[in-house]
């Protein structure tokens, strides 16, 4: 910017001065931008402006969608009734040998709605939704929101305290909603009185009657309830609460984080626009529906734009390339764990004969691109980053290799996001001189954050059902003084061209199997097993794995021996398989702070290799279902992938 502003008000001078010729006005002006680092402008331009010109257009396309869903205070119920009426035959959804149409997710949806609402459940409130993946499951949430109500989408894996948890943070709570085949896990966590008083509702094929004491038939009631659209949608607005979605935010246990309607339409049309997909493409969604990826943004492409989407029941590394071939699907859903099992299954005929012209997803690996796009003639790879709750989200668009999107060098305020610096062993945000937070430099990592604009769809923060844990995600005196910004919790780096590059995670949170795990969760559970021993959870990079593996340090006590059966049994129990750590390292001690908090940065790049760490280290045999010694060559296995984690 400096090198146009000075060279202009140079050109002005010397014109207005009329002290040279026009001629050597010109090149004196040129000579001094170029001097002044001009060149850099330059090749910028020519290298990104296409990209940029043609994000613009897509961006644009976006914000007027959006504007006008929020003119005419649309929310996703209103513009599936909308779709549905044009496309009334259409497929919307593909689920194993069934066919929906748009027609029949209306009419469903409506007979959830009316149902529920003559249940009592009105506008605000809000009912906990726990199945395994089906077309009934987006029906359930999308009828429930036509009448105002809430769903808090559960990640049906959660057992115990953070089920427990879950079903309590969902404001006004009113009734459970229970996949038939979770009945009883369900129940587990059915014993205290104020769960206990929920109406429970089971959905979903059984070979005998509702396990559950008390149990309603929902799917019985459904078939009696009108199939008309309810009277309550009209009252369902742009700014309203749609659903909960639970993610781990960077400590504790899982946080509801509010989902708008408003953010539900811009998640799609985003996805749509800018990845660059139509009506007649049909996408591939094979991840769990109690994710925003597949829940809203899968799912929601059919609702919202008229795509027909194919779900499936459970992702299968062997079924993927099949189901593709079958459905004739053009466009696939990944995450980074999804792309190395495909390509770790043998090749296959069926590798290169789908018509997927597009994959987008998050997670693929640099070092796997390549090698993955070339092995399933994929033509482009649509690399996006993003959170549940957060403004922070970019796309790569043009296919750079391991690039999760792009910020104009160019024109960097037309979305406001940036990268900050961070304190490597705290990760708090550092500042400068003027109270105001440090830009990252191209090639320096920082956390990623986005500029918070209340009101505004696209960079408003809406937020967790706890306000206290909405405050922590939310970072002041960012650019001026009385701005604020999103914290990502993510560690990005930039390069000269704008590309963004995903680095790692910071604070409590690592990723692992396509999940956040929250380490003050799993601590917790890890230290009650072990008679409450000081914990230390951090996730550790496995060669070949595109995230982090957990790893728990356990403080040894004098005399006392590592009961590693009660430990797999209590992680077994309380955790979902994501979430328990792949080793245990009995350590002799463990460092603290000054503020008494445990030190995990130097354990981490310690890493678990037994020659370098002196301290017995142990190794999570899933296959036997227990902990076993990590010797050096089983360590060596590990790492050069002969065996996998």
């Amino acid at each position: 910017m400096w090198p146009s502003v000075i060279t202009l008000a140079l050109y002005l001078l010397l014109s207005w001065a009329e002290l040279l010729p026009g001629t050597m006005v010109m090149g004196t002006a040129l000579a001094t931008y170029l001097l002044l680092g001009g060149h850099v402008t330059l090749w910028q331009i020519y290298y990104t402006l296409p990209r940029d010109l043609r994000g613009l257009y897509r961006y644009l396309k976006l914000q007027y969608r959006i504007r006008r869903a929020k003119r005419l205070n649309q929310s996703v119920p209103k513009i599936s009734r909308d779709i549905a009426r044009e496309n009334a035959e259409k497929v919307a959804f593909y689920f194993e040998d069934e066919k929906w149409t748009f027609k029949e997710v209306d009419e469903f949806s409506n007979r959830v709605g009316n149902y529920f609402s003559a249940q009592g459940i009105s506008k605000g409130d809000s009912v906990a939704l726990s199945m395994e993946n089906r077309v009934e499951y987006v029906c359930l949430w999308l009828g429930l929101t036509k009448i105002g109500c809430v769903p808090a989408l559960i990640n049906f894996h959660l057992r115990q305290e953070p089920l427990k948890h879950c079903i309590r943070v969902a404001k006004r709570c009113k009734a459970i909603v229970v996949g038939a085949e979770l009945q009883d896990e369900l129940a587990t966590v059915l014993d205290e009185d104020d769960l206990k008083a929920l109406p429970v509702f089971v959905s979903g094929k059984r070979d005998a009657a509702i396990k559950i004491p008390g149990g309603i038939d929902a799917d019985e009631g459904l078939k009696n309830a009108s199939s008309q659209v309810p009277p309550q949608l009209e009252a369902v607005g742009f700014v309203d609460d749609m659903v909960y979605i639970y993610t781990s935010g960077t400590t504790g246990l899982p946080k509801a984080a509010v989902i708008k309607h408003s953010r539900g339409v811009l998640a799609v049309a985003a996805g749509v626009s800018m990845i660059g997909l139509d009506s007649n493409d049909i996408v591939y969604s094979p991840l769990p529906l109690y994710h925003l990826a597949a829940g809203i943004l899968g799912s929601g492409m059919a609702l919202v734009s008229g795509i027909t989407v194919v779900l499936r029941k459970k992702f299968s590394a062997s079924g993927y390339w099949p189901d593709c071939i079958k459905y004739n699907v053009t466009a696939a859903q990944y995450i980074g764990e999804i792309c190395r099992y495909l390509y770790n299954l043998p090749p296959k005929p069926e590798d290169t004969q789908h018509n997927v012209r597009i994959m987008f997803g998050n997670g693929l690996r640099p070092t796997l691109w390549d090698d993955f796009q070339k092995r399933f003639a994929i033509p482009t790879i649509s690399e996006f980053y993003g959170s549940t709750e957060g403004n922070a989200n970019i796309i790569n668009i043009d296919g750079r290799k391991g690039a999760v999107g792009f910020v104009s060098v160019l024109f960097p305020s037309v979305y406001p996001v940036a990268l900050l610096k961070v304190d490597q062993d705290t990760g708090e945000i550092l500042r400068g001189p003027d109270g105001l937070c440090i830009r990252c430099q191209p090639g320096e990592a920082g956390e990623f954050v986005g500029k918070i604009v209340r009101g505004d769809p696209v960079r408003d923060f809406h937020g967790y059902a706890d306000e206290t844990a909405s405050k922590k995600k939310v970072v002041r005196d960012v650019f001026r003084k009385g701005d604020a910004a999103f914290l990502s919790g993510d560690i990005l780096v930039m390069d000269e061209e704008g590309y963004l590059y995903f680095k790692d995670r910071t604070g409590d949170t690592y990723r692992w199997k396509g999940e956040n795990v929250s380490t003050a969760e799993v601590e917790s559970i890890v230290s009650g097993a072990v008679g409450n021993a000081d914990v230390v959870v951090y996730g550790v990079e496995v060669p070949g794995a595109e995230s982090r593996a957990g790893m728990a340090a356990v403080k040894r006590k004098d005399d006392q021996d590592l009961d590693l059966t009660a430990l797999y049994a209590a992680l077994e129990s309380s955790l979902a398989a994501y979430a328990r750590p792949l080793f245990i390292r009995w350590a002799s001690a463990l460092e603290r702070t000054g503020t008494f908090k445990l030190k995990k940065v130097p354990l981490q790049k310690e890493g678990f290799n037994p020659k370098a760490v002196k301290d017995p280290i142990f190794f999570l045999d899933g296959k036997n279902r227990k902990f076993i010694p990590l010797t050096e060559q089983l360590y060596e296995d590990i790492v050069g992938g002969r065996v996998r984690v």
